[in-house]
Formats: structure tokens, C-alpha cells, sequence
């Protein structure tokens, strides 16, 4: 997947997890902050990103440069995606299922947050396995980027969507 320029796009940022980390040394702990970031056009772009700093604002800011680097283009069906998949990334593993129009998303904590920065309106999801909110953006995104429309998988064939359907 070819990645996208965010400077040229309007993007919405979501705060999906901060995470507080501390290191002990001599004189007691020190404290950093971690983090987890996803951006999206609300129309099929997507990214997400983590940033690292020793107070909240500085990880936020850090985690949406990082994730306006790491732009992918979702392949979308209307309001919901083409087809089921499952998404993997370690231990995390998220199901995805299309879903009828007026449905809305059916998703919870990071999966949601990915699923409104694309703009899927319709959609339910499980996430299956790991609740680590990283490994599961990451598993949300394979699966997503995995998705081909019926246009996509025909011309990869050589055929007529026709013919891919029957």
C-alpha cells in the first residue's frame, strides 16, 4: 500500500490510549507518558501513531505527527466495507463484518476509534483475543487494508466484475 501526503488533507484526530511509564532511578521515578493516536479523513484515509514525551501534550502532538506519516487508503463500500475479514497483528486479532445500512458501527474502544477515522458508518466488529489497544489498531488496520472491492480483485483477474460475481 502506497502511503498518502496528510498535509494536503483535512484530518480528525482521536486520543485512543495514554499510557503513564515509569522509570526508578537513584533519586525515585521518573514518569513518561505514552501516547496511542489515530487520524482519518472520515472518507477512507486512515493512520495511526504513537508518541512519547515526558508530559501528555508533547506525546499527543508527537503521536499525530507520527500518524499523518503513516496514511493508508481503505477500500470502502458505500457506508461499509466489501466484505468480512479478520485482522491480525501479534496477539491481537479483530473480526469485521459489513453490515446493512441504518446498522451503525458496532465496535468498541480502539476499534471504534479506527472504524469513525476511515468514515465506515455501518460495520460490526468483535475483537477477539488481545485487549492491548496497540496490537489491536494494528490488527483493526491489516484487516482494513486487506479489504478489495469487486472493481479492484476484476482488474487484478483480467475480468469483468460480471464475471468475478457470476
Amino acid at each position: 500500500m502506497a502511503l498518502i501526503d496528510g498535509s494536503t488533507l483535512d484530518l480528525k484526530e482521536h486520543v485512543v490510549a495514554i499510557n503513564r511509564v515509569s522509570k526508578t532511578v537513584k533519586g525515585g521515578r521518573i514518569y513518561k507518558f505514552a501516547a496511542l493516536i489515530v487520524v482519518g479523513d472520515g472518507n477512507g484515509i486512515v493512520g495511526f501513531g504513537i508518541g512519547k514525551a515526558g508530559e501528555v501534550p508533547d506525546a499527543i502532538r508527537k503521536g499525530i505527527e507520527d500518524a499523518k506519516k503513516n496514511l493508508v487508503k481503505i477500500s470502502l463500500k458505500g457506508t461499509t466495507i466489501p466484505h468480512e475479514v479478520i485482522g491480525e497483528y501479534g496477539a491481537g486479532k479483530v473480526l469485521m463484518k459489513p453490515a446493512a445500512p441504518g446498522t451503525g458501527a458496532i465496535a468498541g474502544g480502539p476499534v471504534r476509534a479506527v472504524i469513525e477515522a476511515v468514515g465506515i458508518k455501518d460495520i460490526r466488529t468483535k475483537a477477539l483475543r488481545s485487549n492491548n489497544p496497540c496490537n489491536v489498531v494494528r490488527a483493526t488496520l491489516a484487516g482494513l487494508m486487506s479489504l478489495r472491492t469487486a472493481d479492484e480483485v476484476a482488474a487484478v483477474r483480467g475480468k469483468s466484475v460480471k464475471e468475478i460475481l457470476g
